[in-house]
């Protein structure tokens, strides 16, 4: 593997070797990582990188873009295909950029937003005080019901209807359940507000009929392209056809100058692949490896937020094992087990170390690994966090997560 870059520059192909081989010998339950296939890969790192094309498909400010049009409108009618849009932009460079094209095409400055709490599921961009977004408009923030760790949705009614928000964001980042998006609908028209789902972390599940789909009821749709979409590091914005050139005009030149054609060439690529019946097949697993996953732990006595999950997500409250969510995460490392640490909802505990862990299964599902696995996996967990400190448990562990994980090779990875 990249014998050019060995040659050329050895310190950087040593680390990349060296990464190739942590996401062969461990576990990933990250739930916002994935592994692309070798044909995405190959157009993330293609000479698509040397072309300007400022503008759209048919209507770009540089010429020679007669290859690269093909591409990216076969992006966009794959996308069209794979999840019933009308509209769709795939220039975003990443769900941040995409979010905030969004809120700066159909709002003004200082205009009112209701998001999720961040230490309740919600995202960065979904109106924390200290980011764009919370700076740039007036965030109202719903949460999870304290007991249930469920959205309360006669709640989110009460709180739109004193607040009068412009647009209603639905859609998660550490959240485990599956959304009613009808139900959000119902709500946005009472208010007069615009519905916006982020589906950034169940795309692909969606994709591939695993859950429901917001797009017949929202007015705009937001995914990230990679997590459970399998796809290279970017995003889509949807939309009702009514708000198409609102969102184009933000994205570009509002927000964006020229798209990167080798991540929309990606893109495509990956949304070709998701329309395959296989992927359905994989959406399927996601979830059923998750729920197996979780039950598994709630067996051992972790206590999940929620009580469970409905997606590839889960978020475990450590409190009653007396491991801190960042001791929990660097202990897992160790033994070759990445996962993040993670607030839970009203963490009364930092968010640099916080009380919970987040995990998930889309990785671990694309290299194969179904509910067999779910159990070591569990049960591996468990022994790490009973044995935060015990140096020779954690080499024994790291053993065998190794020698598990070598049975299930890593696309794209050829060592």
């Amino acid at each position: 593997m990249y014998e050019t870059i060995k040659g050329q520059d050895p310190s950087i192909y040593e680390s990349m070797i060296k990464e190739a081989q942590r996401q062969s010998e461990g576990i990933e339950l990250i739930p916002s990582e994935n592994y692309v296939s070798q044909a995405v890969l190959e157009a993330n790192g293609s000479i698509l990188t040397n072309k300007y094309s400022e503008g759209y498909p048919g209507k770009r400010y540089y010429g020679g873009q007669e290859n690269v049009d093909v591409i990216e409108n076969l992006a966009i009618d794959r996308a069209k295909e794979l999840f019933g849009a009308e509209h769709v932009n795939v220039q975003p460079y990443s769900g941040s950029p995409a979010n905030t094209a969004v809120y700066f095409a159909l709002l003004e400055f200082g205009d009112t937003i209701m998001g999720l709490k961040l230490d309740h599921g919600g995202h960065i961009t979904h109106g924390l005080p200290i980011a764009y977004s919370g700076k740039a408009y007036n965030f109202v923030q719903y949460g999870v019901n304290p007991q249930t760790g469920r959205l309360d949705m006669d709640e989110v009614r009460k709180l739109a209807l004193e607040n009068k928000p412009k647009m209603i964001v639905a859609g998660y980042t550490a959240y485990p359940r599956d959304i009613d998006w009808k139900a959000f609908r119902e709500i946005a028209d009472e208010v007069g507000a615009i519905a916006f789902a982020d589906i950034s972390h169940t795309a692909g599940l969606i994709a591939g009929k695993a859950l429901e789909s917001p797009v017949p009821f929202f007015d705009v749709v937001m995914t990230t392209t990679h997590k459970t979409m399998r796809g290279p590091r970017g995003a889509i914005i949807m939309c009702k056809e009514k708000y198409a050139k609102d969102i184009d005009r933000a994205v570009f030149p509002g927000l964006q100058g020229g798209p990167h054609e080798n991540a929309i060439a990606g893109k495509a690529i990956a949304f070709g692949e998701a329309l395959k019946p296989e992927f359905k097949e994989y959406a399927m697993q996601v979830r059923k490896n998750a729920e197996y996953l979780a039950n598994e732990l709630m067996k051992r006595d972790f206590k999940l937020i929620s009580d469970g999950t409905d997606t590839h997500l889960i978020l475990a409250d450590l409190t009653n094992k007396n491991v801190p969510g960042k001791i929990a995460q660097i202990a897992l490392d160790r033994v070759g087990i990445t996962l993040n640490k993670n607030t839970i909802p009203d963490d009364p505990r930092s968010p640099f170390d916080p009380s919970g862990i987040r995990l998930g299964t889309p990785a671990i599902t694309t290299r194969g690994m179904k509910e067999p696995e779910m159990e070591k996996v569990a049960d591996w967990i468990d022994r790490v966090i009973s044995n935060v400190e015990n140096e020779s448990a954690l080499a024994e562990i790291k053993n065998e997560v190794k020698e598990m994980c070598l049975k299930f090779p890593v696309p794209g990875i050829k060592l």
